[in-house]
């Protein structure tokens, strides 16, 4: 699947960098993904991660900067604290590439950013869900109406938040949505200011194991929860050798998790701050392997995108379809 993959996205980016003189010039790594002096060029792939997945896996491992620096590459990380973040700074040009939940992208492409799809991981409908604190009288999704109800705006729990309510009978206006991103919104929580908390792994785990909070809900039968691999439109165009290169290192690693995980959560507890049983908690709950983007997926993004437009949660309606590389 990941030779698929490679070949794939590194046959397409190639064919849409093609000038038309029809002579091929060597891809080179630009500092400038949104116009300007094409001759401005540094050999520097900026990827953007969050708190986990296997991307960080790989900053863990170090071994994509081992792979590049022999290419001359080097590789800039920046830390995001969700999926919107990292697409804003992706629009903007601050990183290259980077990898979000099922929601951010298409927030981002209502907004005009000029991302594409490249690949996805395997669904884990478990590892996003909505918390409680321990004792808390709410025993169902529907015992959620008037109550307020934490999220980080434009994540992957947004769309899992519609979902769960929709099922119990609810409309999205029957909770007071409030707005915060993980850190905040486990303050609030933990205090008491919200009912309720939608999140992720590995904030979830982290405060199930440290709150003893109960899951109410999760994404299991409702939502696939990808993760996504995304980068700007000019960057693949530009570097097809280089985003082929970074998928297949991506899959080496999770081949890697599968039978490491003890190690890999070891690992990303002393770089994350996060507790090893935590870890544990999430590692065991998703799913691994690099794979190529579907029309099934495709199509499952494209009901997230219509519901969100229906709701009004996106300026206008978008086809998920133009963000996914195609050959020319």
């Amino acid at each position: 699947m990941i030779r698929k993959i490679v070949i794939a996205v590194a046959l397409i980016a190639f064919a849409l960098a093609l000038p038309a003189c029809g002579s091929v010039e060597k891809p080179a790594v630009s500092t400038n993904d949104n116009g300007g002096n094409s001759g401005d060029q540094a050999k520097v792939i900026r990827i953007g991660y969050q708190k986990y997945g296997t991307m960080n896996f790989l900053r863990a491992k170090g071994v994509l900067e081992e792979r590049l620096g022999k290419e001359g590459v080097k590789v800039e990380w920046t830390e995001f604290p969700g999926g919107p973040q990292l697409l804003e700074a992706l629009n903007v040009g601050s990183i290259n590439i980077g990898h979000t939940g099922e929601a951010p992208p298409i927030f981002a492409q209502a907004a005009g950013a000029p991302l594409v799809y490249l690949a996805h991981e395997p669904p884990s409908p478990q590892g996003e869900a909505i918390l409680v604190p321990q004792g808390s009288p709410i025993k169902s999704v529907a015992d959620l109406k008037g109550k307020k109800v934490a999220l980080n705006k434009g994540s992957n729990v947004h769309y899992l938040l519609v979902v769960l309510l929709e099922k119990a009978g609810l409309q999205y206006k029957d909770v007071e949505t409030v707005f915060l991103p993980p850190a905040d919104a486990r303050v609030a929580f933990e205090r008491g200011s919200v009912d309720a908390w939608v999140i992720w792994d590995p904030f979830l785990a982290a405060a199930q194991t440290a709150t003893k909070g109960t899951i109410l809900a999760d994404g299991t039968g409702v939502v696939s929860n990808h993760e996504f691999y995304l980068a700007s439109r000019s960057f693949v165009e530009k570097n097809p050798d280089l985003t082929a290169i970074l998928l297949e290192e991506l899959d080496k690693v999770d081949e890697w998790a599968k039978t490491n995980l003890k190690e890999l959560t070891e690992l990303l507890s002393a770089q994350l701050g996060i507790d090893v049983p935590s870890l544990e908690l999430a590692s065991g709950r998703r799913e691994y392997g690099v794979q190529q983007i579907s029309e099934e997926v495709i199509a499952e993004q494209q009901r997230i995108a219509d519901t969100f437009e229906k709701l009004g949660l996106i300026p206008k309606p978008i086809q998920v379809k133009d963000a996914v590389l195609k050959n020319k």
